[in-house]
């Protein structure tokens, strides 16, 4: 499984960016996918988790109530809407997926952690 990520860039104080990671290549099930996100001289932190079928979503205290997370299965691409973003929403934002590679992997629950490259998302004041 690959995963691309694109839609960042730079944005003032406020405004409202969309990352997009879309996955390529053969997997049996691809299972959560996720947000993380590290900022200069801190540690990677999770910033929203999205299940499967996309009926369950978990966000980071720090982006709960700007930040949205959704996926099109179809389209095989994880989505992050970021609204009233800050300075210290200032970061590579990374886009992670667990999945099983093959049917084997499934029925033997052996998941595999695939990450993106990252894209920079740098708020100004």
């Amino acid at each position: 499984v690959q995963l691309v990520e694109s839609g960042g860039g730079l944005v003032q104080a406020g405004g409202s960016l969309r990352l997009s990671c879309a996955a390529s290549g053969s997997a049996f099930s691809i299972n959560v996918m996720g947000w993380y996100r590290q900022a200069p001289g801190k540690q990677r932190e999770l910033v929203a988790a999205i299940t499967s079928g996309g009926g369950s979503t978990n966000y980071g205290d720090s982006v709960k109530g700007r930040f949205t997370i959704s996926r099109d299965n179809a389209k095989n691409t994880m989505y992050l809407q970021m609204n009233s973003l800050k300075p210290e929403d200032t970061a590579v934002y990374y886009c992670n997926a667990d999945a099983y590679p093959t049917f084997a992997d499934y029925y033997s629950d052996s998941i595999t952690d695939y990450w993106g490259q990252g894209t920079q998302v740098t708020v100004s004041s």
